[in-house]
């Protein structure tokens, strides 16, 4: 008779969503060509990162046809943070231009519940966006951490995304500390954007935002 096997619980789970080829090629292609040269706002943190303004579904043809696609994927997300299929809209989009030996500190999303990422361009393997544990509150007093320890889901500081394709796409809570590791590749382009739901419910305490 064979002992009761363990069982190990992934106990409050943080979601992130990753979705291939959300947006096609000829669109892709399209935002590299119209905002690349748009993005003139210098970043804080490093010199060779600069942004677009921040912009609306509606500046652009090319931003309507992305959000279009975007936003049924946001849904399944938000489903998974809230319990619930909500209505989600697009609160503000922006493009990143990552040239050589540019960075992105870490940081997370401010007055948003979901934030996103489509890459445009290929990414060098060695910047792709790294996702971090917020800092204090949960860690033991004395760390167990050597060159003999196994890093895992419970354990780790970071977790670096896989190596996406232009037209992928990552969602996650906009409160989890993301970063950009120095980038030793070609220029780098990404779309990102920060989405809120319609509305929130709780026992009939309702919030309603307008994107």
């Amino acid at each position: 008779m064979s002992a009761p096997m363990d069982e190990v619980v992934g106990l409050f789970p943080i979601p992130l969503q990753r979705s291939r080829a959300v947006l096609p090629r000829p669109l892709v292609d399209a935002l590299v060509a119209h905002f690349s040269a748009a993005a003139v706002r210098d970043n804080n943190a490093s010199t060779q990162l600069s942004h677009t303004a921040m912009l609306r579904p509606g500046d652009s043809p090319l931003l309507v046809e992305a959000a279009a696609r975007i936003t049924p994927k946001l849904a399944e997300f938000g489903a998974l943070l809230f319990g619930e299929a909500l209505g989600w809209g697009l609160k503000e989009m922006w493009v990143n231009v990552l040239d050589t030996g540019g960075r992105q500190a870490m940081h997370n999303h401010a007055n948003s519940f979901v934030s996103g990422v489509v890459y445009l361009t290929p990414t060098h393997p060695e910047s792709r966006t790294v996702f971090m544990k917020s800092p204090g509150g949960t860690e033991f007093v004395f760390r167990n951490d050597h060159a003999g320890t196994t890093p895992g889901a419970y354990n780790a500081d970071k977790w670096v995304s896989p190596l996406p394709d232009p037209g992928d796409m990552v969602l996650f809570p906009s409160y989890l500390m993301h970063a950009v590791p120095p980038n030793v590749g070609a220029r780098r382009i990404t779309l990102s954007f920060n989405a809120i739901p319609t509305r929130l419910d709780s026992w009939g305490y309702a919030v309603t935002f307008n994107g």
